[in-house]
């Protein structure tokens, strides 16, 4: 089989799915535009870059022609674009069958909303694709505004054999660590998790913050962190390595995912600290109310609301038993629904019943 992938090359989920693929002695292929590129993706997956000579959509217009010259001479059986606004479209414009497209967050939430063009460039999109996978439930209804026909969800999931339980990473029995780690944005509600500690901290001495990832606003937060007077008990390890990520996590006692967007349609985070065995305390929005349980293996708290954020802290500090329990049902939930290797077959087993005509 051979499958090209049009997305994001730095990602790190186009490139799961590439390696994946390239394991499983698929012939892959990324292709991707030049300011997606990644030079160390591309050391392990073959990726060809399309070029952007024009400003803004019409740029799609020149990475056109160099699609479909990679299509004419690469012939994969499956083309499979991850990112509808885009890539998606690109896609569709080229016109070759079986087309895939994945819908990631941004691209359905509010791209189409913005104004009549990209509702339309959507739904063109959705209309060539013969099959349309989305990461989750909520965001497939999403997707389904745009198009009345069966959506396939296939989530992320997470590599069990990395994000596990790791011995001697966390002995501090004295200190609870909150922390999180996300990019470092208003999306994904940075602000309301320190403000939310703030109060913790307030009247348990014996906590800290761990904030794990860099972004635009990380100055703004390290401010904010120094104005509430919590910088000895607070910690911006700034951007890691994807495979120390494991260990940071392994460091935390409560996780925090309190994403503000609609567009964090899945919430690979919360799952990766669930495999790890770290109760997760999640927003209202997207996909998170969707892969965390609801009291059993963490919460679920109204989005941009710091004090109920302090609230279900507060209550997993004072019970230590309660944060072991959710962290055991955790592990079961993410190995039962969001086993890596389990969720990337059933992406090959989708392609395999195109491939035959089912």
């Amino acid at each position: 089989m051979r499958v090209l992938l049009l997305a994001p090359s730095r990602s790190i989920h186009t490139h799961k799915w590439a390696l994946f693929y390239k394991n499983q002695g698929i012939e892959v292929k990324v292709v991707t535009f030049a300011d997606h590129y990644s030079e160390e993706n591309a050391k392990e997956v073959e990726t060809v870059v399309l070029p952007k000579l024009f400003p803004g959509k019409l740029s799609y217009i020149s990475s056109l022609f160099a699609l479909k010259k990679q299509l004419s001479t690469f012939k994969p059986d499956i083309l499979h674009a991850h990112y509808v606004s885009s890539y998606g479209f690109v896609g569709a414009l080229a016109n070759y069958h079986p087309f895939y497209v994945s819908v990631w967050g941004r691209d359905i939430y509010q791209f189409p909303q913005q104004n009549p063009v990209n509702k339309q460039i959507v739904e063109f999109t959705l209309r060539k694709a013969d099959v349309i996978c989305s990461t989750s439930h909520v965001m497939a209804g999403e997707t389904r505004k745009y198009i009345n026909v069966p959506i396939e969800v296939t989530p992320f999931g997470v590599d069990l054999q990395k994000f596990k339980p790791i011995q001697g990473v966390n002995n501090d029995n004295e200190t609870v660590t909150i922390g999180t780690v996300k990019a470092l944005s208003d999306k994904y509600g940075i602000a309301d998790l320190i403000k939310a500690f703030s109060l913790v901290h307030a009247s348990n001495n014996n906590t800290k913050l761990l904030i794990v990832g860099d972004g635009p606003q990380r100055a703004e937060y390290e401010q904010m962190v120094e104005q509430l007077g919590l910088k000895e008990v607070t910690t911006f390890t700034g951007r890691v390595p994807n495979d120390e990520v494991p260990t940071y996590i392994n460091k935390i006692d409560i996780f925090a995912v309190p994403s503000t967007e609609n567009s964090e349609s899945f919430g690979v985070a919360a799952v990766e600290s669930m495999a790890c065995g770290v109760p997760a305390v999640v927003s209202n929005v997207g996909g998170l109310p969707e892969v965390v349980i609801e009291g059993k293996t963490g919460f679920v708290v109204p989005k941009e609301d710091p004090e109920a954020l302090a609230v279900k802290f507060i209550t997993l500090i004072e019970d230590s038993d309660l944060r072991k329990r959710m962290g055991e049902a955790g592990i079961e939930h993410v190995k039962e629904n969001y086993n890596w290797t389990d969720n990337a077959n059933g992406m090959l087993e989708l392609y395999g019943r195109t491939l035959k005509g089912v």
